[in-house]
């Protein structure tokens, strides 16, 4: 019997019913905090995630010459990457809550944080990258009336604002991974 696979989507847990006053207040277990995965916290943080890194790079695709600046195109590329993780760990999180199921494997935890930390780092890095550039062409060059400032401003905006939503995921998983 050990061939079986075990799915990774447990059945949740029903609260202990209270029977009177020496039961009345019920624990909250580590595993039903919201932001991890498979609540609603966790998906409202992954669908502001998404819909924050979808407007970044609307935004940076809207111009015409962000192709000419390396950092720029590193923006679009973590961004997207960063948009797809998103949108599938969204998928994940409805599937979970609309069969009432909680994820509760290591690996599944191990995954989530891992990915996590690798795209928003990526995300960051790239935000920082933009915002450096951006600060060079306006401030530095005196060029800004010459290209798009304020998109690639909004754009770097946007980005790192995509970027601080994954972090409580990111925290919230790794604390979950570390207590298990």
């Amino acid at each position: 019997m050990s061939s079986v696979s075990r799915p990774t989507v447990h059945p949740v847990e029903a609260p202990p019913l209270t029977d009177g006053p020496q039961n009345a207040l019920i624990r909250v277990r580590m595993k039903d905090v919201q932001g991890m995965p498979g609540t609603r916290g966790s998906l409202s943080l992954r669908l502001t995630q998404f819909v924050f890194g979808l407007v970044s790079v609307c935004v940076m695709a809207t111009t015409s010459d962000f192709r000419s600046v390396t950092a720029f195109c590193y923006l679009v590329i973590a961004v997207s990457v960063q948009i797809l993780w998103s949108l599938s760990l969204a998928v994940v999180d409805i599937y979970a809550l609309l069969v009432r199921r909680s994820l509760r494997k290591q690996v599944v935890f191990r995954l989530f944080t891992i990915g996590d930390g690798i795209i928003s780092t990526l995300t960051f890095a790239a935000a920082c990258a933009s915002a450096g550039i951006t600060v060079l062409i306006d401030n530095d060059l005196n060029r800004c009336s010459l290209n798009h400032c304020a998109r690639f401003e909004t754009a770097t905006a946007m980005a790192y604002i995509s970027c601080f939503a994954m972090m409580p995921s990111f925290l919230l998983n790794f604390w979950s991974l570390a207590s298990q």
